[in-house]
């Protein structure tokens, strides 16, 4: 059995570092050459410390390309400039969560082999994203996993905005979860909804100072270690941007879908288009567009204002050829519910009913 050049780099592909990206990825592979079934190339590393770090992938490399067919597999580590001078003081980085049993949050990822992963017990999981804050995704995310609840679904609900977690707040919880066994650890229960956030195990003041290895462990215990049950839908709210946590989660975890949720305005939508962007290229398949904050309808008088605009989303949605789901109102009744802990998608009001046809519409075209 013989190997070609491509094989190679297919198997590079699936070789993460410590950061969470591939060998290929991270273009550090240098001068592939194969010849006669034996291969050789170069890992160029930054530094003296990030060639350490390396070795580890590169050992995983020689072995999986050897049993891939090679006849023998040479790899040469370079690094630039000399080692880095140890700091007199280490960068401010706080100590991960601790929940009992040895059970801490945040600690670096363990090797993934292979493409995305289901979870078992979970049917589908849809990660609710954008590409800027202050949209409202974390309010979508919360109100729909309601709404799914009320609609008979047996919901979760991760908050895997690391560094801004809300979900505590707007579903009413605060009790810290427990691991039992030192192993799993037990998520809380919101409105039907099964639940988990690291805001759970944090003080609400406490800022979470982590690099990203730390910030995908902790992605990476809270999807397989949290005792999620049996559910048919999981909703994964995710930070805004395109960074380390979308990227962590579209490589490790099979996704049913993304929902991308943007305000009508220009300058919202051109980060949205990265977000659409981002989910094409880690081929995740995104479900539709939701326009947030879409009307406002004047409480005293009744007047309808297009605050942000009106129907920038829906026409961006047509432009991409995806489907638009729908519009949902800006009401200070979704802010007041949101900081009281029950979401509106709880009540029976006009905002409440736009959840449920949200809701329902993704249940109808089999995606919750």
């Amino acid at each position: 059995m013989t190997i070609d050049r491509s094989a190679v780099l297919t198997i590079l592909d699936t070789i993460l570092t410590p950061d969470g990206r591939s060998l290929a990825a991270r273009d550090v592979v240098r001068a592939l050459d194969i010849q006669d079934g034996a291969v050789r190339f170069v890992i160029e590393a930054a530094s003296p410390d990030e060639a350490r770090a390396l070795q580890s992938a590169s050992s995983q490399a020689e072995a999986a390309i050897k049993a891939a067919g090679a006849a023998s597999v040479q790899i040469v580590m370079t690094a630039h400039g000399p080692a880095a001078k140890a700091a007199p003081k280490a960068a401010p980085q706080a100590a991960p969560p601790n929940l009992g049993g040895g059970v801490k949050i945040g600690q670096h990822p363990t090797p993934h082999q292979g493409g995305p992963a289901p979870i078992a017990g979970i049917a589908r999981i849809i990660a609710v994203g954008s590409g800027k804050g202050g949209v409202g995704k974390s309010t979508v995310s919360s109100n729909l996993a309601v709404a799914l609840a009320r609609a008979g679904r047996r919901v979760g609900l991760l908050d895997a905005d690391i560094y801004g977690p809300s979900q505590p707040r707007m579903m009413g919880v605060s009790k810290r979860p427990a691991s039992p066994d030192g192993k799993t650890i037990e998520p809380l229960q919101a409105h039907g909804v099964t639940m988990m956030s690291i805001g759970l195990m944090l003080k609400e003041d406490e800022a979470v100072i982590w690099r990203g290895p730390m910030l995908m462990g902790a992605l990476q215990q809270l999807l397989t270690q949290v005792a999620w049950g049996t559910l048919d839908v999981l909703i994964i709210d995710l930070p805004p941007g395109t960074g380390d946590v979308q990227l962590s989660l579209c490589q490790r975890t099979q996704l049913s879908g993304a929902i991308v949720v943007s305000t009508p305005q220009d300058v919202a939508l051109l980060d949205a288009r990265k977000a659409l962007d981002m989910f094409a290229k880690l081929k995740t398949p995104v479900l539709g567009l939701i326009e947030n904050m879409s009307t406002y309808i004047c409480p005293n008088c009744g007047h309808e204002a297009h605050l942000f605009g009106h129907g920038g989303v829906a026409a961006e949605a047509q432009r991409q050829d995806l489907p638009f789901l729908g519009e949902l109102p800006l009401s200070i009744d979704v802010r007041l519910a949101g900081d009281a802990g029950a979401p509106i998608a709880l009540g029976d009001s006009a905002t409440a009913q736009a959840y449920a046809r949200l809701a329902q519409r993704l249940i109808g075209g089999g995606m919750a």
